[in-house]
């Protein structure tokens, strides 16, 4: 007699959790965010480490945009993030140059590198406005690509005093991190392993704006 009512409740409970993994904000319908910054703001970082030497660098020029609907984020968000393979800075200008390189990231050739995304999974609610999820897309670089899994949060800040002081409109904060091999890009070096890591730690901090 009572297993008809418990099955209805497992399945509104299950229903609720799956629904809540959304935002819960102002703004209804597609929402587009624009990550370019011309104030150098936004970032992409990377990490190498070696017994005889770690790199860590940085990247200012970030261009793109994603969009989605905020009540049904996983199955409405695409887009695609861009750097500009120039604007990568290891802190030291020879090694920088040398970055540029045909022998390494070869920048004439292949200026930009890229991450289209194709899907969002493993969604977990992390307050109204945060969502911590996997992003899954496709990873260009050196004129290779390759399908990633990234670890990432989204947070969305409705329009206000305080984040018009960053930008005009709704904000979207994303981070993000994951590995790359060079080999994988077919980037090879005999420095590789040796003073460059073969495996290379890249994180995301940018924020974009729907009203730029």
């Amino acid at each position: 007699m009572n297993k008809f009512p418990k099955t209805l409740i497992a399945l509104f409970i299950f229903s609720s959790f799956t629904f809540a993994q959304n935002f819960k904000v102002k703004a209804k319908g597609i929402q587009t965010f624009n990550f370019a910054d011309d104030r150098g703001r936004n970032q992409t970082t990377f990490f190498s480490t070696t017994p005889l030497e770690d790199i860590n660098g940085t990247a200012n020029g970030i261009s793109g945009a994603v969009s989605f609907d905020p009540a049904d984020f996983a199955k409405t968000i695409k887009g695609k993030i861009s750097v500009s393979v120039t604007s990568l800075n290891t802190g030291i200008n020879l090694r920088n140059h040398h970055l540029m390189t045909a022998n390494w990231l070869n920048a004439e050739k292949y200026p930009e590198i890229t991450f289209e995304i194709k899907s969002i999974s493993n969604i977990k609610q992390e307050s109204d406005n945060k969502l911590h999820f996997s992003v899954t897309g496709m990873f260009t670089l050196h004129g290779v690509t390759k399908e990633i899994t990234a670890d990432a949060e989204a947070t969305y800040l409705d329009e206000n005093d305080q984040t018009r002081k960053r930008a005009p409109g709704d904000l979207l904060g994303v981070r993000a991190k994951f590995s790359i091999k060079l080999s994988d890009f077919g980037v090879s070096n005999e420095l590789i392993g040796n003073k460059v890591a073969e495996n290379i730690d890249i994180g995301v901090n940018i924020i974009g704006s729907n009203k730029i």
